[in-house]
């Protein structure tokens, strides 16, 4: 029987810690952490994580701006925001919800963020000082899977770790975070042959491909830690990759969708607020 890993429990402890530090930050520089959210359109998943975003940094006394933009607002107006948030003393990290309306070109837009305000760390820059092993800002959700996977007591290094997924948000980033860790590290996709082969050889199992109950019990390894990135709708109800009942008595260690990654990537954003506004101290 899995032991359940609580995303809840432990991003509330790391919002805490981040509470002292932001007051203690705040005492010191005279004036509190900011963090800029851009929201285009009216997507209502978007909605909803842009809310709580806002809420974590009221938890931990991080000031919020939010900007609220049509659907339609160009390509030029979009970066034109970005280019004054850059260049504004109040705001330490720029975040900008995807995704975008098709017509709007996320690369672009991204690639204008200033790259020691990218709290998201999607910028470029922040990709590259992430494959160098150099500092930078470090993308949320695979930041927080690892905290997660630690939290276990499990020591990563000379783990066998299997990523499903090479998406530039999680999967690729998720892989060299384990590399850094001295895992060895398997990346698999949709073109892998025997998926079920390779899942089962690793003690570590992070699946971030958003497919419903794609994880069965028979492509994890008994004793593994499985870390369910998914955020997936069935039936209305919101469900990971990993078929979490059917998972739960093979697994050693499970995180649940939701409670688990989720509010991990929200707390590591905060986290990386309050980096992003010391470094420009």
């Amino acid at each position: 029987m899995a032991k359940i890993i609580d995303g809840k429990q432990i991003a509330a402890e790391l919002r805490a810690e981040l509470k002292e530090k932001v007051a203690a930050f705040a005492a010191e520089a005279g004036c509190l952490p900011g963090l800029a959210v851009i929201l285009v359109g009216e997507d209502p998943a978007s909605q909803v994580y842009v809310r709580n975003k806002i809420r974590g940094c009221e938890e931990v006394g991080i000031q919020s701006f939010c900007y609220r933009l049509p659907e339609s607002v160009s390509e030029a107006q979009l970066k034109s925001l970005i280019c004054e948030l850059n260049d504004d003393p109040h705001v330490d990290g720029i975040l900008v919800q995807l995704p975008l309306p098709r017509h709007l070109d996320e690369q672009r837009i991204l690639a204008c963020i200033a790259v020691e305000k990218d709290v998201d760390g999607f910028h470029v820059q922040n990709a590259g000082n992430l494959m160098l092993g150099q500092e930078g800002l470090t993308p949320c959700t695979p930041a927080g899977c690892i905290r997660l996977i630690e939290s276990t007591g499990i020591s990563i290094e000379g783990k066998h770790a299997v990523v499903i997924g090479r998406s530039n948000i999680v999967g690729k980033p998720m892989a060299l975070l384990l590399l850094q860790k001295n895992a060895t590290v398997t990346v698999c996709h949709s073109r892998t042959r025997d998926l079920g082969g390779i899942t089962r050889q690793a003690d570590i199992l992070v699946s971030a491909v958003g497919k419903a109950d794609f994880v069965t019990a028979d492509m994890v390894k008994p004793g593994a830690v499985v870390i369910d990135v998914g955020m997936n709708r069935k039936e209305g109800k919101l469900c990971g990759d990993v078929a979490f009942d059917e998972v739960f008595p093979v697994a050693g260690f499970l995180t649940p969708v939701p409670g688990g990654v989720g509010p991990m990537t929200i707390a590591m954003l905060l986290s990386n607020t309050l980096k992003a506004a010391r470094s420009h101290g």
